[in-house]
């Protein structure tokens, strides 16, 4: 049959006077086309499915100062948002590199920001870590200027399929490059009851580690399987059961977001790679280069002090941030994710 005598197919309806699913939420995935529900998303101090709000966008590019006919890195590509706002600094002579280690969104930005006319005349996106910062440079040589943004891309965290939110159904996956590595599900069941309880304390600070890994490797001892979203969220209200009713909520939620982004960290790296990165940096700087890294909790905020502070005492940096710069109080009214936000600069002498 001919194309054209097919039925128009009508997209099914949400219930309710709001779509509540990701895939409902198909005007927030297409920002492009339904500018008017992206703004009405924002007002309320949402950040629209499908989409990332960059974090201190005034007070980043105030510090790298990017400038025509410089060479500059971001080496968290995300949404690109960031991107942007420092290759409009920089055109029409300079040239940015933007790197990702996740190869789902790497492909959606490039494609975003060439449509805007971005293309390999003045950027260069490629998907690697950015702890392999060394290879990079072979091609790039140093940079004037690099930004790092630590956190994780409200797209990766709205959508289901990825396993970042305990908030929807989904596979316990948690991959920031779900080519590589094992799933959380899986690495879970790697762990002894120790060390789980080691990293959510290493990786989150988690006050009921101990409790969490006990109902954790009962499940298992049961035959029971944690293999979603939703069946580690209900292991963690069962294991904090015995809190008063009063702040069971409350704590059963903070529980749950340290657990898992404690369960995140391990399962792509996450220190082992940031620590690499930092100390590949001082290299992949110019003289003068400048570097601004945005953190979004106590343990990467501890590692990107100690290491601008070892190489400000040892004259790698001539100048170093005194402590973290927090966004205004405006964008963390308007942003709620920005709220844990921490900004630290460096410049290499």
């Amino acid at each position: 049959m001919d194309n054209s005598d097919k039925k128009h197919q009508r997209r099914p309806r949400y219930k309710g006077t709001h779509p509540k699913t990701f895939d409902a939420k198909y005007k927030e995935l297409q920002p492009d086309k339904y500018a008017e529900t992206i703004e009405k998303v924002m007002q309320k101090g949402n950040t629209p499915a499908g989409m990332h709000r960059p974090i201190c966008v005034d007070e980043i590019l105030d510090f790298l100062n990017p400038k025509p006919g410089q060479t500059g890195l971001d080496a968290t590509l995300g949404y690109g948002g960031h991107t942007l706002e420092i290759l409009k600094k920089i055109a029409p002579s300079g040239h940015l590199y933007a790197i990702d280690q996740d190869p789902i969104e790497l492909e959606r930005t490039k494609e975003r920001l060439f449509n805007l006319g971005y293309n390999e005349d003045i950027l260069s996106i490629r998907n690697i870590n950015f702890s392999d910062i060394d290879y990079l440079i072979l091609d790039s040589g140093p940079f004037d200027f690099v930004l790092a943004d630590l956190g994780v891309s409200s797209m990766q965290i709205d959508n289901p399929e990825r396993g970042f939110s305990f908030k929807t159904e989904g596979p316990l996956d948690l991959r920031m490059n779900p080519n590589k590595g094992v799933s959380a599900a899986l690495r879970l069941r790697e762990l002894s009851k120790d060390e789980i309880v080691g990293m959510l304390i290493e990786n989150s600070d988690e006050p009921h580690a101990e409790k969490i890994a006990e109902a954790i490797i009962s499940e298992y001892r049961k035959g029971n399987m944690i293999e979603t979203t939703t069946q580690l969220y209900n292991t963690i209200q069962k294991a904090l059961s015995f809190l008063h009713k009063d702040r069971k909520d409350d704590e059963i939620k903070k529980s749950s977001q340290r657990t898992f982004q404690a369960l995140r960290i391990d399962v792509n790296h996450e220190f082992e790679s940031l620590y690499d990165f930092l100390e590949k940096l001082p290299e992949s700087l110019k003289s003068g280069g400048r570097i601004a890294i945005l953190s979004f909790h106590s343990g990467e905020d501890r590692l990107v002090k100690k290491s601008f502070q070892l190489n400000y005492r040892q004259g790698v940096y001539k100048e170093i941030s005194e402590g973290p710069i927090r966004p205004s109080m405006e964008e963390q009214s308007s942003n709620s994710r920005s709220r844990s936000a921490k900004l630290r600069w460096a410049i290499k002498a």
